[in-house]
């Protein structure tokens, strides 16, 4: 384990880390491959639960039962699905929501309105519920505190991923040790204000609810919300957090002297997932790293930053290692945001192209082996005011559209 701050990483840690914690997947023939397909989080004890979800009109129904579920503030399982993302199925997807909702709760021996339902997959197609309900039965027997359970989770909620994205760490909280996992999904039909993307985290912590909630909420805006693959927002985005308390420690709220420590934790796991998600973008060759400072406030530099990291001619000129610096400048004027024209500074990792808004010489050679690097950092200074913020993304390339014009095929 190496030593991070006021946190420390896990090595080889998972959503099964967490005292309380078990997880698994089957196959149950909702893909047209036989990767698993159906996933569960099961905690020992009913935990204390948080959620996001997708700010899109169209909200998968999911969402609607896992919002239900979570009034009381408790959840003990979450059930989910991959390859189909039950959503604009009407009432009859709603049915087979509360159905899969049911189902879970009777073989994990939870209460029903203590399980969470998450779906991924294509938009418009109903759930084959005889497959549904034969994989939750299947299930039980398959959960484990081991990784190998995190694994067959991680594995059950991929689409298009080429890989699972996983994150751990621990604090000291009243001297004890707490440990927050999490566990990830995500690639294409990825923008801020949440995307296609499924995130649950799990931690020993005993904490507030109302604190656990108001952390993600901060955690997403700085981590989550900041990350854009094509600039498509899903209809089933959703963030799970779950803490059985096992840890031992008095409960944490903002007041509670190792509350900062805990917050750092949790964020740098949201920050390790999104991150992931952004690397491995559908078609991807690289990850993009804007980092915008000088601005008017934070709030200004979060949305420069997401617009120069979803800028199509940005993300283009980044896959053909162009350093055309003019996409960068068009994209930070065109924000929306206040920006003096004369005196921004960009640079291409430690490479400088633009002072003062004015064209630097600099060796393209040089930056051409920088943008062929597998991560790209494009820094903006505005100089005018405190506002920083940073944002990730990938190169937009022909595989991306070859995935996507044959999506359903």
């Amino acid at each position: 384990m190496g030593q991070l701050t006021t946190f420390t990483q896990v090595k080889d840690g998972s959503i099964v880390t967490p005292k309380g914690f078990s997880a698994g997947g089957v196959h149950c023939g909702l893909k047209k491959t036989d990767r698993h397909d159906l996933g569960a989080i099961l905690c020992e004890v009913p935990a204390v639960a948080a959620a996001v979800y997708t700010t899109n009109v169209f909200q998968a129904a999911p969402l609607k039962v896992t919002r239900e579920s979570l009034r009381s503030g408790t959840l003990q399982a979450v059930i989910v699905n991959s390859g189909n993302a039950n959503a604009c199925t009407g009432q009859q997807g709603e049915a087979d929501a509360y159905d899969m909702r049911a189902a879970a709760a009777r073989h994990l021996g939870v209460a029903e309105q203590d399980v969470a339902v998450a779906s991924t997959g294509v938009i418009g197609e109903l759930l084959k519920m005889d497959r549904v309900n034969a994989g939750i039965e299947s299930l039980p027997p398959r959960l484990s505190s081991a990784n190998s359970g995190a694994e067959d989770f991680s594995q059950a909620i991929l689409t298009t991923d080429l890989v699972k994205k996983e994150a751990c760490v621990s604090v000291l909280v009243n001297g004890k040790e707490v440990t927050i996992g999490g566990a990830a999904k995500g690639s294409g039909m990825i923008h801020p204000n949440m995307a296609t993307m499924l995130a649950f985290m799990t931690t020993d912590a005993a904490i507030d609810q109302e604190a656990l909630q108001q952390l993600m909420r901060q955690a997403t805006d700085v981590t989550f919300n900041m990350i854009t693959v094509d600039g498509d927002t899903s209809t089933n985005d959703m963030l799970i957090a779950m803490a059985s308390g096992l840890a031992g420690n008095e409960v944490l709220t903002p007041a509670h002297p190792d509350w900062e420590p805990f917050a750092e934790g949790f964020t740098y796991v949201c920050r390790s997932l999104a991150q992931a998600i952004a690397r491995d973008g559908e078609g991807a060759t690289k990850l993009v790293e804007v980092s915008v400072t000088g601005a008017v406030s934070d709030l200004s530099a979060r949305a420069i930053a997401k617009t120069v990291i979803g800028s199509s001619l940005v993300k283009s000129a980044v896959f053909g290692a162009d350093a055309n610096w003019g996409r960068i400048i068009a994209a930070v004027g065109r924000a929306g945001e206040p920006v003096n024209p004369e005196t921004v500074d960009i640079r291409l990792g430690d490479i400088s192209v633009l002072e003062q808004s004015r064209p630097v010489a600099f060796d393209e050679d040089e930056a051409l082996a920088y943008l062929k690097g597998d991560t790209v950092r494009i820094v903006v200074d505005l100089h005018g005011g405190a506002g920083q913020a940073t944002a990730w993304g990938c190169d937009l390339t022909y595989d991306y559209v070859r995935i996507n014009a044959a999506y359903r095929t």
